[in-house]
C-alpha cells in the first residue's frame, strides 16, 4: 500500500542528514524510528470536531495521535479559540468527506476519554492525514511517550510548513501566537500554563538525583530549563544519546510551560526535542 511504501521510505531517511530551513538536523540516534503499524478500523468519517478529532460514522471518536491542531472552546468556558481553529476544522472536514478512512496504531490505542489515538490515512491514495494537516500549517508536530508515529517525517512536514508560512506560521498571526520563542526567561513566564515551542542554545546540563537538567542560562534558579526525568532520560539512552554531551547544542523544544525555578518545560518524550545544527 502506499502508506507502507512511504514510511519505508522515511526511514531510510531518519538515518540520513537533511535540511530543516536552513539547518541541517541529524535523526541519527534521536527520533523514534518509523514504527511498524497495526491496522484498525475502517470506515466513513462522520462529524469533526476539531482540527484534530473527528468521529467516524459508527459513533467512533478518534484523536489524530501526534499532533496538535489549533484549540477550539466547544462550549467549555475555561477554554478560549485559538487563532485558525475554525480553518483548521474546515480544512480536516473537506478532507475526509466523502472518504473512506482507515485507523492505525502503534502504541495505545485509547486515551482515557475513549478516542481511538491513531493514525489515520484517507482515500484510494492513503493520504496520511497527520502530515497534510501540519504541511498545510494547521497543526503542529506534538508527540506522546505511549503513542509511535513517523515523528521526522511529521517534522520535516512542519519545517517545510515554516518556511513557506502557512497558516499558524503566518507572520504577525494574532501578535505571533504560535511564533518559536527565545528561552529568554522573563517574556517566557509569561506564557505559563500553555504550550511553547522554544529555541535556543544549552549552556550546562547536569543529572540530579535522577533529573536531568538542561539550562539556557547561568542561573538555573531563574533561566529557562528542561527538566527531564528518568523515564524520559531513558528514551535518549536507548537512542544512544546522551544528553549530558548536549551542553553547546542548539536545540528546540516543545511543551508546556511551567514555572519553578524559573520557566521551564517538563519534557516527557524524547521526540519533542530537536537537535540543531
Amino acid at each position: 500500500m502506499a502508506y507502507a511504501a512511504a514510511l519505508a521510505k522515511s526511514a531510510f531517511l531518519g538515518a540520513a542528514l537533511f535540511w530543516l530551513g536552513g539547518q541541517s538536523l541529524s535523526a541519527a540516534g534521536f527520533y523514534s524510528p518509523a514504527p511498524k503499524l497495526e491496522r484498525g478500523e475502517t470506515g466513513a468519517a462522520g462529524q469533526v470536531v476539531d482540527g484534530d478529532t473527528f468521529f467516524m460514522n459508527g459513533g467512533l471518536k478518534v484523536r489524530l495521535a501526534g499532533i496538535q491542531a489549533p484549540k477550539l472552546s466547544l462550549d467549555r468556558d475555561y477554554v478560549t479559540d485559538w487563532p485558525l481553529g475554525e480553518q483548521a476544522k474546515a480544512a480536516l472536514g473537506a478532507m475526509l468527506s466523502g472518504q473512506t478512512v482507515e485507523l492505525y496504531y502503534a502504541g495505545l490505542k485509547r486515551d482515557r476519554y475513549e478516542r481511538a489515538l491513531a493514525q489515520v490515512f484517507a482515500g484510494e491514495d492513503n493520504v496520511w492525514v497527520q502530515e497534510q494537516m501540519v504541511l498545510r500549517g494547521l497543526a503542529r508536530v506534538y508527540t506522546w511517550p505511549d503513542t509511535q508515529q513517523d515523528s521526522a517525517r511529521l517534522y520535516r512536514a512542519e519545517a517545510q510548513a515554516r518556511r513557506e508560512k502557512r497558516g499558524i506560521w503566518q507572520a504577525g498571526l494574532a501578535d505571533d501566537f504560535y511564533a518559536i520563542r527565545r528561552p529568554d526567561p522573563d517574556p517566557l513566564a509569561q506564557y505559563v500554563d500553555s504550550f511553547q515551542i522554544v529555541e535556543g542554545i544549552i549552556t550546562s546540563a547536569a543529572h540530579v538525583r535522577g533529573t536531568t537538567y538542561l539550562n539556557f542560562g547561568a542561573n538555573y534558579k531563574t533561566d529557562f530549563t528542561i527538566v527531564i526525568d528518568k523515564d524520559a532520560a531513558k528514551q535518549f539512552k536507548d537512542r544512544e544519546l546522551d544528553l549530558l554531551t548536549l551542553e553547546g547544542a542548539h536545540v528546540r523544544v516543545r511543551g508546556w510551560i511551567e514555572l519553578y525555578n524559573g520557566p521551564n518545560i517538563q519534557l516527557g518524550d524524547a521526540d519533542r526535542l530537536e537537535v540543531l545544527d
